[in-house]
């Protein structure tokens, strides 16, 4: 039947304690996202959506794809944990975005926040920008972490103050490829 769902087992890797969001919960929830982002955007011209890379590339795919209004996609990467574990508040730019965008209206479409610095940067550096408008969506907010309030004008879910992979986050590179989030063990990362 080609519109039913497969439902698949996926296994756990050993290093993940457990299922924090499901793929059911996580899709549903960026088509809500996407049909809010949409309903705002009907009356506007083309919506450039900033992913920021690594992390952010399947949440930009999947909210891309259920977006009903035109929209371009164009990547920025930033790094802020210098191969660590903890951000060190100091954001560097390692990939600019492609397209101009001056007079635009910009999406900034980022997997998490935490401490904030790295939100704070992209927005400062868009805004210098001049866009036509500038907003976020943000796929998981860990509010506990916060050391810079940041505006978030779509939410994907707050989270606690675990650390997450999978959906794009990773940990050391690794779980970026698996379809749900998870929250990974301790003494993995410790």
């Amino acid at each position: 039947m080609a519109n039913e769902r497969v439902t698949r087992e996926i296994p756990i890797p050993g290093s993940v304690e457990r299922s924090l969001l499901d793929e059911e919960t996580i899709r549903r929830r960026v088509e809500e996202l996407a049909a809010q982002i949409s309903a705002d955007y009907a009356d506007r011209e083309s919506l450039l959506l900033v992913g920021v890379l690594k992390g952010a590339f399947i949440f930009l795919a999947d909210l891309a794809r259920r977006l009903t209004i035109p929209h371009h996609v164009d990547f920025i990467a930033l790094s802020s944990y210098n191969r660590g574990m903890v951000s060190t508040g100091a954001v560097r730019l390692i990939m600019d975005t492609r397209a101009p965008v001056t007079g635009r209206h910009i999406l900034i479409v980022e997997d998490i926040v935490d401490t904030g610095h790295t939100l704070k940067y992209l927005m400062d550096t868009f805004h210098a920008r001049q866009p036509a408008s500038l907003r976020t969506c943000v796929l998981l907010s860990k509010p506990e972490q916060r050391e810079i309030e940041v505006p978030i004008d779509y939410l994907g879910f707050e989270i606690p103050n675990v650390w997450v992979v999978g959906y794009g986050l990773d940990f050391a590179d690794r779980y970026r490829t698996l379809p749900y989030i998870a929250v990974l063990k301790r003494e993995a990362y410790e």
